[in-house]
């Protein structure tokens, strides 16, 4: 079952090494990622995808690329959130006897 299990992952995420990749080559493919601000791997993927014929067909993607800095603001969103962060001080005794300022702080989550 392991040994399945090990098999099935390691295929979804094949990986290569390969030798004897030309100066020219590797000058062109690290330039490419510079300026196009990708990793080498990822340039290097999309070559070898173009290479093979396969660039036209949807690629699955291990990020979130689509979806980044799409957020918008939504009032009642925001207010459920509020609602959730804040404390109930009778389920908190030791808020009771903390000072004013312990008990406005409590809750705030330190942003990352």
């Amino acid at each position: 079952m392991l040994a399945s299990a090990a098999c099935i992952a390691y295929n979804l995420c094949m990986q290569y090494t390969i030798r004897n990749i030309p100066d020219y080559l590797d000058a062109e493919l690290r330039g490419v990622a510079h300026r196009q601000g990708k990793s080498l791997n990822e340039v290097a993927v999309e070559a070898l995808e173009r290479g093979a014929g396969l660039s036209g067909k949807r690629v699955r993607r291990r990020d979130m690329r689509e979806i980044a800095g799409t957020w918008k603001h939504d009032p009642v969103f925001e207010n459920a959130l509020a609602a959730q962060q804040a404390i109930d001080e009778a389920l908190w005794p030791s808020l009771q006897k903390a000072s004013p300022i312990a008990r406005k702080t409590a809750g705030k989550g330190t942003a990352a």
